[in-house]
């Protein structure tokens, strides 16, 4: 179990990694678009996320419900805004909204 652990938070640290980076190599960009990077990366943070937090009741870990649950919250939050604007150009408020989210999501999982 352990090692499934390992594999989903790697998976998970690579779901961030193309969301964040995907939305960063757009700040210079005109138009700012949903990229395949962020798309394939949220989907891959929601589902590698309810993986683990399944994984982690599985083998009778404290899971802090409340962390999860505002980071589940968040990250629905920034799907459903990904998946709406996946064929629009996105002005520049949903652009770093969606930046300030994801680095609400990171802050919350680093300091909470």
């Amino acid at each position: 179990m352990e090692i499934l652990r390992d594999v989903l938070v790697f998976l998970h640290f690579i779901g961030l990694a193309a969301l964040f980076g995907g939305l960063f190599v757009q700040i210079k960009s005109d138009p700012r678009v949903v990229n395949s990077a962020m798309f394939h990366g949220i989907l891959t943070q929601l589902v590698t996320g309810l993986l683990l937090v399944g994984i982690l009741e599985g083998m009778d870990a404290e899971v802090d419900n409340a962390k999860v649950g505002v980071k589940l919250l968040v990250a629905v939050v920034i799907a459903v805004l990904v998946f709406v604007n996946r064929k629009k150009t996105l002005p520049n408020g949903l652009f770093f909204g969606l930046m300030g989210l994801t680095a609400l999501n990171i802050a919350v999982a680093v300091f909470w």
